[in-house]
């Protein structure tokens, strides 16, 4: 199975189960503690508006919900979103949207995405709409909380070709920077088909995310450089965490 080339990437590749069995060390316990500790930051009040921006599907929102929130997440994958509606109930929806556009106007008091959810496009102004969609949704002293993986550490750690097994599949994952990106291109055989699936995320630094913001009007307040929160260096964090508000 070959990806129609007429259709983005993260279109085919999201929707597929594949992604999530590829992905699946991003477990419930990992992403309930990173929440937890987002949460014991930011002091929200129970009761508090969020939206889960590029959902998945899920788990950040549905733990968000135990927490006492009031939750909507969104995300592109028709498939994810039908999946997550067996979670639904008066204070959790969720919706397919294209995080380009805004779904609510000074709605929530804040607003997340999380696990590298950003940098898919082909230009800077197509990921700013997403950071100015993010601000536009926000109450005036809501938060943006932007986790995206540190570019520099990535870029110099970079291995060309990675095998990984998992659930009895052979994935043989070939990456390269190109164009200012790091792609991926993923081929394996599932059930006697073969399948090849492209991935590309733009290498955004510190500066260019703080840019997004100040042409957003969000104000950095925090960046942190792993899940527990811990101060970001260059060198060798894995993440970038950034936590801004709409002042």
């Amino acid at each position: 199975m070959i990806n129609n080339p007429a259709i983005n990437w993260f279109e085919s590749w999201f929707d597929s189960p594949f992604y999530h069995i590829l992905y699946s060390n991003r477990d419930k316990d990992e992403a309930e503690i990173f929440i937890q500790n987002l949460l014991n930051r930011l002091h929200l009040p129970q009761g508090s508006k969020v939206l889960d921006l590029a959902c998945g599907k899920g788990r950040h929102s549905c733990y968000l919900h135990e927490r006492g929130y009031d939750v909507i997440g969104v995300d592109l994958s028709e498939c994810n979103i039908q999946y997550c509606k067996q979670f639904e109930n008066e204070t959790l929806a969720f919706y397919e949207h294209d995080m380009r556009k805004i779904l609510r106007t000074n709605y929530f008091d804040a607003v997340l995405n999380l696990f590298t959810s950003f940098g898919y496009f082909e230009s800077d102004h197509e990921n700013e709409l997403v950071v100015q969609a993010a601000a536009k949704s926000l109450k005036n002293g809501g938060y943006f909380v932007l986790d995206f993986f540190n570019a520099h550490k990535a870029l110099r750690d970079l291995q060309a070709e990675e095998i990984k097994n998992i659930d009895g599949i052979e994935f043989h994952i070939h990456k390269k920077v190109e164009r200012d990106f790091i792609v991926k291109d993923i081929k394996f055989e599932s059930e006697g088909k073969q399948y090849s699936f492209h991935e590309e995320v733009r290498t955004l630094h510190l500066e260019d995310l703080q840019n997004f913001l100040i042409k957003s009007e969000l104000s950095l307040l925090d960046y942190y450089g792993d899940y527990d929160l811990n101060p970001f260096t260059k060198e060798n964090s894995t993440r970038l965490i950034i936590v801004a508000r709409k002042l």
